[in-house]
């Protein structure tokens, strides 16, 4: 073997370390698990490791109803959540203490947001597994459905559930409606490219002004807002003659627009059974629901004195609008298939009238509540697609109501209309898109546009899964992906067919419920290949 020539060895090693491994930037010599560690976005390990403590310290709270109310009843012990919050602790901490720790991206933020929703819905599953015996799929598909308010369950015999278990539902829905991650990012930091990165990733759903400078101010303004709205509720239900679990569960659901109930019929249980102030208790639900529906910016702006943002705002006259049009053709709908003699009973008309705007305002809330059947023979056909038109637009952006979002409907309307004006204006006319009196960019018509195309596909996909892997015709599966995907709750079939699907079934609606609260974008970079290395 010759030997190579000292300028011929030298030019051969150049860049190179003594293992023959390429130097990146004139890096230093390091071990192999270091440049893994410098060249990977493992560092999201360790941010995902703080969420974990942080959700783990959550799952605490609930042995407070426990030692209260199950304290001694067979089947349940306080070790259903002492033993998923102690791991979830301790595996977090593993984590944030021995992985690197760095800003990230908005691309690696938006990772870190899809895993963290991911690794919390197992978590938070892991009560339902211990507490009630359940598989880890409906488990895993009660916790996600609470986390990202959608409501959907496959839970039955809620009215004799442990009241520690209820709480936990209902706890989860509560802090999914402002996003598990604006609580950690409110509890653990206080600003900087980190914050900035997370919100970014958590709240990218428009281009939306904040209430005041500093994404931590807007954090604790939203919070601030939330937890009124929270407090009021309760009051409120218990002035119309719920007892304080009840209140507290379902002043947990309704702001969050999530749904969970403490009882199969859910509101409507208060009509059927004496002691309560049913009618009361219907007008203040639907109030809350559509405060949760509405865009948090327009309760702040109302509690600073603006109280007319309330109509003049650009997406509240279409939410209004389109509160007040669908009522009124589904009591005309109802009316139109009734006897005769209802028609001129007062007492029918309010009656209908306020079964037909509670649901029509829980689902444009997203929030899932009912007070009837939306399967029933109570609701006519065309009603019933209404209702699915609902699961679509879904509420305001920047609320807790999932769906497509009014604004975006709005938004799509004007674009419309816009390609209308310009075949009958003049060649050389300049017709922008104009939304809250500025024209909207280029940028972002195509990121609606491009959202709304992929949110049908998705839905229309996963229609088509729900209707191979099961007996429902084509309207019961459409509507049960719209719910899933559109963070909604209702469906056209029952719980107990839900409960009884293909676990493929239910993992798509897994799936379509992350894709419908992360609203596509962070759960499609978490499939990215590129996404899981540094640029």
């Amino acid at each position: 073997m010759h030997q190579a020539a000292p300028e011929t060895l030298e030019k051969a090693t150049a860049g190179r370390d003594v293992n023959g491994y390429i130097k990146r930037n004139n890096m230093p010599n390091k071990s192999l698990t270091e440049r893994w560690r410098d060249r990977s976005v493992s560092f999201v390990l360790a941010y995902l490791g703080a969420l974990l403590v942080v959700s783990g310290l959550l799952m605490y709270i609930p042995l407070i109803p426990y030692w209260i109310y199950d304290q001694g009843i067979a089947g349940i012990s306080c070790m259903v959540f002492i033993l998923p919050a102690t791991v979830s602790i301790i595996i977090g901490v593993i984590l944030h203490r021995h992985m690197p720790l760095r800003a990230p991206t908005l691309r690696e933020a938006m990772l870190i947001t899809a895993l963290g929703w991911i690794i919390v819905g197992i978590s938070g599953g892991i009560p339902y597994m211990l507490g009630l015996h359940k598989t880890f799929i409906d488990s895993f598909f009660e916790s996600v459905s609470g986390f990202t308010t959608t409501g959907i369950t496959v839970f039955e015999g809620l009215d004799s559930m442990p009241r520690s278990i209820l709480f936990w539902r209902a706890f989860t829905q509560w802090l999914g409606g402002l996003g598990i991650l604006s609580f950690f990012l409110a509890v653990n930091f206080r600003g900087g490219s980190l914050t900035a990165a997370l919100f970014g990733a958590e709240g990218h759903k428009i281009n939306i002004a904040r209430p005041v400078p500093g994404i931590f101010h807007t954090l604790i303004i939203l919070w601030a807002i939330y937890i009124f709205f929270t407090v009021l509720s309760f009051l409120l239900f218990v002035l119309g003659g719920m007892g304080l679990f009840d209140a507290l569960a379902h002043s947990l659901t309704c702001i969050s627009t999530g749904g969970f109930s403490t009882h199969d019929q859910s509101i409507g249980f208060y009509a059927i059974h004496p002691g309560y102030h049913p009618i009361f208790l219907e007008y203040v639900t639907i109030g809350i629901m559509l405060a949760g529906g509405t865009n948090f910016l327009i309760h702040y702006k109302i509690f600073t004195g603006n109280i007319r943002a309330v109509v003049n705002d650009f997406e509240m006259k279409w939410y209004w609008g389109i509160l007040g049009t669908f009522v009124g053709l589904i009591l005309l709908d109802h009316f139109t298939h009734a006897s005769p003699e209802l028609h001129n009973n007062l007492r029918e008309i309010h009656k209908a009238f306020r079964v037909i705007l509670f649901q029509v305002s829980s689902l444009l809330s997203s929030t899932g509540y009912a007070t009837a059947d939306i399967n029933s023979a109570y609701f006519p056909p065309m009603s019933k697609q209404i209702f699915i038109v609902l699961m679509i637009i879904g509420g305001c952006v920047g609320s807790t109501a999932g769906g497509i979002k009014i604004l975006r409907f709005a938004v799509l309307m004007r674009i419309f209309k816009t390609q209308i004006l310009r075949i009958n204006a003049p060649a050389k006319a300049v017709l922008p898109v104009i939304v809250h009196h500025e024209v909207l960019s280029g940028n972002e018509i195509e990121r609606i546009s491009a959202l709304f195309c992929t949110w049908i596909m998705l839905l229309a996909v996963g229609a088509g899964i729900t209707a191979f892997f099961s007996d429902l015709n084509a309207l019961q599966a459409f509507s049960g992906m719209a719910s899933a995907l559109g963070n909604m709750g209702p469906f056209y079939f029952s719980v107990g067919k839900m409960a009884s699907m293909s676990w493929v079934i239910k993992i798509t609606y897994i799936a379509g419920m992350l894709a419908g609260r992360l609203e596509i974008i962070p759960l499609a970079i978490l499939f990215t290949g590129s996404s899981w290395h540094r640029p």
